[in-house]
């Protein structure tokens, strides 16, 4: 169960950040765990991007230098606002994830950062079907987010910043084996990385060409 310091962490999003920062030294910092969605793919200048569940525009940037079609999509209007100012060249979008307001085959690729723990699985389930649907055939998932340690010692801090943190939603992910998963949905070319200690995984899935 969360703390107040969960509630602290969207009133003063600089807490938030500076534990993620620090909590990204074991990836080899913060620049480079926003990175590890991106390696060993292609995006091209014409792909259409969207960043899902984007918040104040951690990762656009990073998507924004590749591709000169990328779209940022979050629930939050502040996080908008924010997002909004930093990058006044893409277009942002309000809305929730399990409701996106695209019309089928929208987009070449989709990514999101560190979201997808903070949904029920009922919930998981949607956003995967709306990103399903939003993607055109041959399309690829990008996905950055929490996985259950391989090494022992890391759970008792990861543990801690769960229940400072976050909420149940959190440890139903990390029960659940999402590269299988995503298999039984139908998805392909699914390839899973772990980093940190198995703590974080990294997974790129396409959906059939046809």
């Amino acid at each position: 169960m969360a703390t107040f310091l969960r509630d602290w962490s969207y009133q003063f999003p600089w807490l938030y950040r500076s534990i993620s920062r620090g909590a990204a030294l074991a990836v080899g910092g913060y620049e480079r765990l926003r990175k590890l969605p991106l390696q060993g793919i292609q995006i091209h200048p014409q792909d259409r991007v969207l960043d899902l569940c984007c918040g104040p525009a951690e990762v656009t940037p990073l998507l924004a230098e590749l591709s000169q079609q990328v779209v940022g999509l979050d629930a939050s209007p502040k996080a908008l606002a924010a997002a909004r100012k930093r990058l006044p060249q893409v277009e942002f979008v309000e809305a929730f994830a399990q409701d996106m307001p695209f019309p089928n085959a929208s987009f070449d690729w989709v990514h999101t950062s560190l979201a997808l723990h903070e949904l029920s699985f009922a919930d998981l389930e949607q956003v995967l079907r709306e990103v399903w649907r939003v993607l055109k055939p041959g399309g690829g998932l990008l996905i950055l987010d929490l996985h259950a340690p391989r090494q022992p010692l890391i759970w008792p801090g990861l543990a801690l910043f769960l229940a400072l943190f976050e909420t149940e939603t959190a440890w139903e992910l990390l029960k659940l084996d999402l590269p299988e998963h995503l298999q039984q949905q139908g998805w392909q070319s699914i390839r899973q990385t772990l980093h940190a200690g198995g703590a974080l995984q990294v997974i790129q899935a396409r959906k059939p060409a046809a």
